[in-house]
């Protein structure tokens, strides 16, 4: 399983940013980490070697950048509205910068985005404001209702941060072409945000698979059998 580090300049963050990519070809898949986690992470918790099968057959090449969780809707030090700018800004490298980077790389048109956690948020929140550039997204025990972050504080950088709140007004067709997974589980303490999406998307009649595991819990383990799975999805 080949494996490149990468370290850039983000003008749209005006900072370094680092990533590790796994495969050297196939479908592009932007892998998010959980919350706070570094663009290591997915790999030091077992989640990339869930997925080497795909990798290996170059079915899949993998992004998994950092996140700027501590200078966005995790930094209690600044104002919500900052915290909520900050983000935008991370969405605009998403798309001016790591989204076409893979698909150049990959030349392939779109791309999957998926997470884990916090991660479930930033894939499903790039999917559901981009979908053009979206296929598939995968979204592991997550959570997507922004607001629990922003102190009473409303702005429409917060609203169009929000899936549980721009996406009941979303008429983008690509909402209904995409192939999207909501995993959860029995005892996930985010199994009521993903229901919650679910009925949004069904009232959309938008087709979407909201995959309901028994037992698991909110961690590591079934999100390990549930990303290969997911990834076997992808056409």
């Amino acid at each position: 399983m080949t494996e490149k580090y990468h370290r850039w300049y983000s003008p749209n963050l005006n900072t370094h940013l680092e990533m590790l990519v796994f495969g050297d070809r196939g479908f592009p898949v932007i892998l998010f980490p959980t919350t706070r986690g570094r663009y290591h992470q997915n790999k030091d918790f077992g989640l990339i070697e869930s997925a080497k099968w795909f990798i290996d057959e170059g079915l899949v090449k993998i992004y998994c950048p950092d996140t700027i969780d501590d200078r966005s809707w995790y930094d209690k030090g600044i104002h919500p509205a900052d915290r909520a700018r900050n983000y935008t800004w991370y969405d605009k490298m998403l798309v001016n910068e790591l989204v076409p980077w893979a698909m150049h790389e990959t030349g392939v048109g779109q791309v999957a985005m998926a997470g884990c956690s916090f991660g479930g948020y930033h894939a499903a929140n790039f999917a559901f404001k981009h979908p053009e550039k979206v296929a598939h997204l995968f979204s592991m025990g997550g959570a997507f209702d922004i607001k629990m972050f922003t102190d009473g504080h409303y702005d429409d950088n917060i609203f169009y941060n929000n899936p549980v709140d721009y996406l009941p007004g979303g008429n983008q067709h690509e909402l209904w072409q995409m192939n999207i997974i909501l995993g959860t589980s029995e005892h996930d303490i985010c199994k009521d945000y993903n229901i919650q999406l679910s009925n949004i998307l069904a009232q959309k009649n938008i087709n979407h698979w909201l995959d309901i595991r028994p037992f698991a819990h909110h961690d590591w383990p079934i999100w390990k059998e549930m990303f290969p799975h997911y990834l076997s999805t992808i056409k």
